[in-house]
């Protein structure tokens, strides 16, 4: 009888431990990312575009409780956006804030990256082929990349002061890993729609000690900033001309 109730004491003992260990790990949160149907020629017109696709979607969540930020915001860089085939590789990318980012160009002809957004307004001049520029991201926030000569570059970075964030994948899916229990507030971020419901872009979340799901997130198409963009200036690119880039 001994014996068995201390094998008792000792499980009890492992599963409260084991239990104790989960909650400091966090939990997952998961969510699912659904694009609001329109009618006419505008549904026709989002159809065709890869904007229509849930994909590339960003969630993140802010803890409400202020000694809840851990010291580490998690993947620590190196961090890249490479001009390539007038394109930046990768298109979105979200970092720690203060983060530095490298912009390297692996084309051979010059590219002049700038970014005149709300969150890190820069603008790193002309630099030839084979040569980098690097960008600190200092402050939270999502900044716009393009190339003042390529009017079809763009990118995204989204620079976040919590480790707490997921990015949608191609159905639509999105998983944040280890969320501790505490209250958070849940931000969404599209390159090209916005959360339909209004209370729904910024809720409040509670995560307890199981895994949580927020639902569906249901977006519909708002101005896209890649697509619809001036040049440093403010004004618009102007058009080809003979030249060899």
């Amino acid at each position: 009888m001994r014996r068995w109730q201390n094998s008792l004491m000792i499980g009890c003992a492992l599963g409260v431990t084991l239990g104790m260990h989960a909650l400091a790990q966090g939990v997952d949160v998961t969510a699912h990312v659904v694009f609001q149907s329109k009618a006419g020629a505008m549904a026709r017109k989002a159809a065709a575009s890869r904007m229509a696709s849930p994909e590339e979607v960003v969630i993140w969540l802010t803890p409400l409780q202020a000694d809840s930020t851990p010291a580490t915001l998690g993947h620590s860089g190196p961090f890249r956006l490479v001009q390539k085939d007038k394109m930046f590789m990768p298109h979105l990318l979200v970092v720690p804030t203060g983060s530095s980012v490298e912009f390297p160009n692996q084309d051979p002809f010059f590219h002049n990256v700038f970014s005149l957004f709300n969150g890190k307004r820069f603008d790193l001049g002309l630099y030839e082929s084979g040569t980098s520029r690097t960008v600190r991201f200092d402050r939270e926030g999502v900044s716009y990349i393009f190339c003042n000569i390529h009017p079809e570059m763009g990118a995204v970075v989204v620079a976040l002061s919590t480790p707490y964030w997921g990015v949608s994948n191609s159905s639509g899916g999105i998983t944040i890993h280890s969320v501790p229990v505490g209250s958070y507030k849940m931000h969404v971020w599209s390159e090209a729609a916005r959360v339909s419901n209004s209370a729904e872009a910024e809720r409040t979340v509670q995560v307890g000690g199981t895994a949580v799901h927020l639902g569906e997130i249901t977006l519909e198409g708002a101005t896209d900033q890649i697509k619809h963009h001036k040049n440093k200036f403010g004004e618009d690119y102007r058009p080809d001309r003979e030249h060899s880039y």
